[in-house]
């Protein structure tokens, strides 16, 4: 294990970069609710509670007690990522290629599924403005930009969306702490799991969609590198409890 080439000293700028790299993780709140509900279902309290349950835990074990406690500690000469680690672990453990290429493909998919659910879901609220606005060119205008954009690589990425990625963390907490103010009863779901009642159908595909809630936490772990261990947890620190607060 070394020590990111000095980047693990927490700084304003490593920060404002780690908050620019982790963006993925900040867009879930558009449609990850929304999903757990489903199209036409109607809105109980049990199942409000027990979706946010799901997703408070799987926030707290999934990303925080995975990635950002014990998955960052493993690096590769520095760097984080799965295909860091894939060459890390292709010398070391026998017949793991396997498990290496399993890992890589679904890293593929995430990265494939990810951004065009985030964008179109920020895109698609321009529809109360406009019902008749075509959101599809737009979607594909900015994924494109965005894809252009990467070419420059991860941490100049990080650098430009950092400040806005640091007041959209910001709205987010304020927004969710107005509301909170208005109705405690959401923060029993914070400290037991609350079930989601219904067939077991229902409660299955229901945990499946939390899961999308952690989509992103593998781009903490590829962006080691960049930011170093100490900054992304300590930036971490402050998202999690924006996302949870809305």
């Amino acid at each position: 294990m070394k020590d990111n080439h000095g980047l693990n000293k927490v700084t304003p700028q490593a920060l404002l970069v780690a908050f620019g790299i982790i963006y993925d993780i900040g867009t879930s709140p558009l449609y990850v609710m929304k999903a757990i509900i489903g199209e036409g279902s109607t809105i109980r309290e049990v199942l409000i509670l027990g979706g946010f349950s799901c997703i408070f835990w799987t926030l707290t074990l999934q990303t925080t007690l995975k990635y950002v406690v014990l998955t960052l500690r493993a690096d590769n000469n520095g760097e984080g990522g799965i295909f860091a680690f894939v060459c890390f672990g292709n010398l070391r453990i026998p017949n793991g290629c396997m498990d290496w290429l399993f890992g890589g493909s679904t890293l593929l998919a995430d990265g494939i599924i990810t951004p065009p659910i985030s964008v179109s879901s920020a895109v698609e609220g321009l529809r109360l403005i406009d019902p008749n606005i075509e959101t599809v060119p737009i979607v594909i205008g900015i994924l494109t930009g965005l894809f252009l954009l990467q070419g420059f690589g991860t941490k100049t990425v990080g650098r430009l969306f950092g400040p806005i990625m640091m007041l959209w963390f910001v709205m987010l907490a304020v927004l969710g702490i107005g509301y909170i103010s208005k109705d405690l009863t959401i923060l029993k779901a914070s400290l037991l799991c609350v079930p989601v009642t219904g067939p077991v159908s229902g409660r299955i595909l229901a945990a499946g969609r939390c899961i999308w809630r952690t989509t992103g936490a593998e781009a903490l772990y590829s962006d080691l590198g960049h930011c170093g261990r100490n900054n992304i947890r300590v930036s971490w620190i402050f998202v999690k409890s924006c996302l949870l607060l809305n």
